[in-house]
């Protein structure tokens, strides 16, 4: 007799309900995979910045300041707010340690969803940082009509959280139980 890899989804969508079968040894796969591709996009960021910072030499230190004051699209209807930010030391440190430990816990599969959650905030920020013409221009953004890499990101750390891929050879599969047995809503930041 064989066996099958199968298992069902049941969900309502947009009022409808809906039903799909999907291999779940190919979905922690993909879980894992995912997890450790951006993970890795973002730690690689962070640390990139972070070594530039620390680097000591003026003319090598990465701060924000340039992209914020001169890589903003002419029409960004964002874009005082952002030249606003531009110099701010901690705007600085959000973007370098956000990166950074983000893509720590992603790689570690620790506190995915808490860090899926503030990395899609910063992706979209970054997104927000690209429209070019605002929302009444039809939202052209730098690399794309609407949807960029950052939105991209965004959509795949949202799935990250939402299927507790942590739990998918990550360390929340051992914090969770621990944590949440003493702290019952630390399940919303796990997995």
């Amino acid at each position: 007799m064989a066996t099958t890899d199968r298992d069902t989804l049941d969900a309502q969508l947009f009022g409808h309900e809906t039903r799909v079968s999907y291999s779940g040894r190919a979905v922690g796969y993909a879980l894992v995979a995912m997890r450790l591709t951006m993970g890795w996009i973002l730690l690689q960021g962070g640390v990139t910045k972070l070594v530039t910072y620390l680097d000591g030499t003026p003319t090598n230190d990465w701060t924000a300041a340039g992209f914020l004051q001169n890589a903003i699209p002419a029409g960004n209807p964002l874009a005082d707010t952002f030249a606003a930010m531009a110099g701010i030391p901690a705007v600085d440190m959000l973007v370098v340690w956000g990166l950074t430990l983000t893509g720590v816990g992603l790689v570690l599969g620790a506190f995915v969803r808490w860090n899926a959650f503030w990395g899609a905030v910063m992706m979209l920020i970054f997104w927000a940082a690209s429209l070019q013409g605002g929302v009444a221009a039809g939202l052209p953004v730098a690399h794309g009509y609407v949807v960029d890499s950052h939105l991209v990101y965004a959509a795949l750390l949202f799935g990250l959280g939402a299927f507790g891929a942590g739990r998918v050879l990550g360390v929340d599969a051992a914090l969770e139980p621990a944590l949440t047995e003493r702290v019952p809503p630390l399940r919303y930041l796990l997995g």
